[in-house]
């Protein structure tokens, strides 16, 4: 959520910015900021009354001393009128509260200046891309076929337990599974990341707190009868750690490595985009987050996506990195690089990581602040990454790695799975 301050003293950059984002609904802006015109002079009355309480009160008991207690009487009168109006003007300001708050939430995030402008996942900026692409055989198989040849996973099997997007991992397609989880939480231990196991359901104030809520309902399991969410990612149970907390500035960055399940409900999709593991409902992750000191956010952004590229090359597998255009940004992103691995039998790209500087979007709704130097209390800046996202990566795997004799596991992987090949 912006920060009704920067709306207020900016309002023309805003706009701007927004239009980077092609944001259509520019007349919330201007709407907001009436509302906020209208909080401020309801405040200022409720102040001003306040203090003519509290000067009354001081006359009273001045009045009551030198006997006077008729004017007293007259004195708590007025008071009495006074609490009501103030009554009435708290009233008032809760509900413009709220209607400013209302506004707000339908914002998006400031993209930030190096944001290039486009509309569509085509005018993504490339700003790397490395590794080699393997020259495979006629023969070669997309990871669907690879999953039946070698017995690795069941799709038709989810079917039957849950229904479509509900992949079933069998024999050394689990193992594999288990073991990329290790190898990417050990990798964000050795980079100095605290592990923690977060809840997989969320409350609706932690859906808020990290911008799925209202933005991305329609993307989550809800369990109504609890008024809970699913998590779509750990980033949501993992930042909301801090939440409501003023923090301590020497020690941010505060730095989280998570594994979960997530679950999404991926409406609207279709077509080859969701072939195999190309786009399923319910899969495993290790995400990072980091709660950082303002200053130094676009810095750690960097570091985040270098850990990212790091786990990418002990893969061996041919990626790139995308800077995103406006127009494919989240709601609540002011910068966001995606990750993409080629998947040589598909012949495309599936992009298996965003990383992501919120900076005060997140710790505003939150309420996530530190006090600095000074004593004064700032919102703290957070970021995420999926350092990854497992379906895309094991499809990958599969099918850049398959050889006649089998399908070859990567050596920095071989600790972790016992086996050389999936034969």
């Amino acid at each position: 959520m912006l920060e009704i301050a920067v709306l207020r003293t900016n309002a023309e950059s805003v706009k701007q910015r927004l239009a980077v984002k092609n944001f259509k609904e520019m007349n919330l802006v201007d709407e907001v900021l009436a509302v906020d015109e209208n909080r401020r002079n309801i405040q200022k009355q409720l102040d001003d009354n306040l203090a003519r309480q509290n000067a009354i009160a001081k006359e009273i008991g001045d009045l009551f001393k030198q006997g006077k207690k008729d004017e007293a009487e007259q004195r708590k009168q007025e008071t009495a009128l006074l609490k009501e109006d103030s009554k009435n003007l708290e009233a008032e300001l809760s509900k413009l509260e709220y209607e400013q708050r209302d506004i707000l939430v339908r914002i998006p995030n400031l993209p930030s200046a190096s944001v290039p402008k486009g509309n569509s996942p085509e005018e993504n900026e490339v700003v790397k891309q490395a590794g080699e692409i393997p020259a495979l055989s006629e023969s070669a198989l997309p990871h669907w076929d690879l999953a039946k040849k070698y017995d690795l996973f069941d799709l038709e099997l989810g079917v039957k337990i849950t229904g479509a997007g509900f992949p079933v991992y069998k024999g050394k397609g689990a193992k594999l599974q288990r073991a990329l989880i290790s190898f990417f939480l050990d990798n964000a231990i050795e980079a100095g990341y605290t592990e923690v196991i977060p809840p997989h359901i969320v409350n609706e104030d932690s859906a808020f707190g990290t911008g799925q809520l209202p933005d991305k309902e329609g993307q989550m399991y809800h369990i109504g009868l609890d008024k809970f969410y699913m998590i779509p990612t750990a980033e949501v149970p993992v930042t909301n750690i801090v939440r409501d907390e003023i923090l301590d500035e020497k020690k941010l960055p505060l730095k989280f490595a998570a594994y979960s399940p997530c679950f999404r409900r991926e409406a609207g999709s279709y077509g080859k985009d969701v072939r195999g593991l190309n786009r399923v409902h319910q899969f495993d992750k290790v995400e990072i987050v980091q709660v950082v000191h303002p200053d130094r956010s676009y810095s750690v952004l960097e570091e985040m996506a270098a850990h990212v590229e790091g786990l990418l090359k002990k893969l061996e597998l041919p990626y790139r990195i995308l800077r995103l255009c406006g127009g494919d940004m989240s709601f609540a992103s002011a910068l966001t690089y995606d990750f993409e691995v080629y998947s040589t039998a598909q012949k495309r790209w599936l992009e298996v990581s965003s990383v992501s500087n919120f900076e005060t979007f997140q710790s505003n709704r939150m309420k996530v602040r530190f006090r600095d130097e000074n004593k004064k209390t700032r919102l703290v800046h957070t970021l995420n990454g999926s350092a990854l996202a497992l379906p895309r990566i094991v499809a990958s795997l599969l099918e850049n790695h398959q050889t006649e004799n089998g399908i070859r596991i990567p050596a920095a992987l071989k600790p972790y799975t016992g086996f050389d090949f999936i034969v």
